[in-house]
């Protein structure tokens, strides 16, 4: 049986998992109901993606709603919203993206003290179909009713909510390093006299080769990286650079400050 989807905001994130779960067929359009306070932004959801959405709470729509997602900004004012919704269905998953929310947050506002509450990271690669969401979930959430939807959006890994913040600053960032590298690459090829075109395609096809190299074979980096530096060679002389820079080092430092970061976001709200 499908299940009946209620989400409430619908941003930019709350779109992405939309489209996903829809287009990976996990979710029917006809199975989706959306509340946001733009009209604006319900006719362009109404209208993308066939699917129910007004600027209104729809107690109907809520009561029959097996999941129930919530999705609004973390200055709005969640904590009246979630108690409405719980008062009419405390059966429904309820599913958090609201960032910096703890499930003991959701809980308390909730009134409900066994409130099935799942916190989702979602990762920023969701259109992808890849990335690594992070979850925790409390212990009233039955896990087989919300995997297939928190799967259609990539992949899922369940982590203690205490790891969040370093979740975040590591793995939902994590594309930015892998961008700033994949510049960093194409910017020496341009350097070294190819054009912008053959830079960006050469760069991009080491990149997704190299990643394959690593699930293919299960080596270890080191062991890759013995394979192409022969005695004396090219790749070796490349190594020799690399060992003497802070590349390392710095990558650690923008993960590290990242983590913190999170971390003094989630303080100040």
């Amino acid at each position: 049986m499908e299940q009946k989807i209620y989400a409430v905001g619908g941003g930019q994130m709350l779109e992405a998992i939309l489209k996903a779960s829809i287009e990976g067929n996990t979710s029917h359009s006809a199975n989706f109901y959306v509340v946001d306070i733009s009209p604006e932004r319900v006719d362009y959801l109404r209208n993308t993606y066939q699917i129910e959405a007004s600027t209104s709470l729809n107690q109907g729509k809520v009561l029959e709603a097996d999941i129930v997602l919530l999705g609004v900004r973390p200055q709005d004012n969640w904590s009246d919203l979630l108690k409405e919704l719980a008062a009419i269905n405390n059966q429904a998953q309820y599913i958090s993206i609201i960032a910096g929310v703890t499930i003991r947050q959701l809980q308390t506002a909730s009134l409900q003290k066994d409130l099935p509450i799942v916190r989702v990271i979602p990762n920023t690669l969701t259109l992808t179909g890849l990335g690594y969401s992070g979850v925790s979930v409390n212990q009233f959430v039955k896990k087989e009713l919300v995997s297939d939807f928190l799967t259609s959006f990539g992949k899922v890994t369940y982590i203690p909510e205490e790891q969040f913040d370093v979740f975040t600053g590591y793995g939902i960032a994590g594309p930015n390093y892998i961008y700033n590298f994949y510049l960093a690459l194409a910017n020496a090829g341009v350097l070294n006299g190819l054009s912008r075109e053959q830079a960006n395609a050469l760069a991009l096809e080491n990149l997704k080769g190299a990643v394959a190299m690593l699930e293919m074979t299960g080596k270890h980096p080191y062991e890759l990286l013995d394979a192409n530096n022969s005695a004396g060679g090219v790749g070796i002389s490349a190594q020799h650079e690399l060992d003497q820079s802070d590349f390392s080092g710095a990558i650690q430092r923008a993960v590290t400050a990242a983590v913190k970061r999170t971390s003094e976001l989630g303080g100040e709200k």
